[in-house]
């Protein structure tokens, strides 16, 4: 019993963490792994897998309803999303986490940099043409950060706002809306891979799953009571924890045959 009730609690976290700015799976995939530590982590990051795209996509709901971005874009942008997250999912494998890790560091460091010294940035939205090299740029963002998804999968969400608002010179909370309903896709193009593998523990992924939804309704409601500036904190502190956490995995843990 305690160690479902460590298994729910966290999933309603990540649910949240999700929700405020994306991470939650640096919260659950480690909780799967403890209390299952004969699980495979394909298996464990299939499982989640199913409790991100719930919690994620009944976010999305909740913020598309509140915010109303453009639904023909996202539209286009979620089919790019699936398909291109689906297909990293399948390249997975010929990638080596070694060296991805490195490169999202400096991106992230980048990203922080960023925004630390541009307060303006993400604060308030200015009426631009949605048209032209914006929408390409944007798709290519899209497919460029779903097939990183498919791949490795931290800090998606975040760079999809850093993306949207850099293309658009919208504000953080427009920009985490759309996030969340491109997030979502791409979470579904790599779900449908893994159950495809037969990797999921469906038993265990439901529970996750209305766990995890609980948490981002809370975390929804978090962002639109807290607007942008909430979202530029929760960004830096995403930055720090996963910048930590990663070079943890990189440097901090002996590899095979090291002391």
């Amino acid at each position: 019993m305690g160690t479902w009730a460590l298994l729910v609690g966290g999933a309603a976290t990540a649910g949240w963490v999700d929700a405020v700015i994306g991470g939650g799976g640096l919260v659950l995939i480690p909780l799967i792994l403890a209390a299952f530590p004969q699980m495979a982590p394909a298996v464990a990051l299939a499982t989640n897998k199913v409790a991100a795209v719930s919690g994620t996509a009944s976010a999305a709901f909740t913020l598309y309803r509140k915010v109303r971005p453009p639904a023909r874009e996202l539209a286009i942008y979620g089919g790019v999303a699936m398909a291109c997250s689906g297909i990293g999912a399948l390249a997975a494998s010929l990638i080596d986490s070694a060296v991805m890790r490195p490169l999202v560091i400096v991106l992230l460091l980048g990203v922080g940099a960023f925004v630390a010294l541009r307060p303006a940035f993400g604060a308030s939205s200015s009426e631009v043409p949605r048209a032209g090299w914006r929408v390409w740029a944007a798709l290519g963002a899209v497919a460029a950060i779903a097939f990183y998804d498919g791949i490795f999968g931290p800090g998606t969400g975040m760079f999809l706002i850093m993306s949207f608002t850099a293309i658009f010179s919208q504000n953080f909370l427009r920009s985490a809306a759309m996030a969340k309903v491109v997030n979502t896709c791409t979470n579904v193009g790599a779900l449908v891979t893994f159950i495809a593998g037969g990797h999921v523990i469906w038993g265990l992924a439901i529970v996750l799953a209305i766990a995890n939804i609980v948490g981002a309704q809370l975390g929804a409601r978090t962002v639109l009571g807290g607007g942008a500036k909430l979202i530029r904190y929760a960004l830096l502190t995403l930055v720090i924890v996963m910048c930590g956490y990663l070079s943890w995995q990189q440097w901090g843990v002996a590899r095979p045959g090291e002391p």
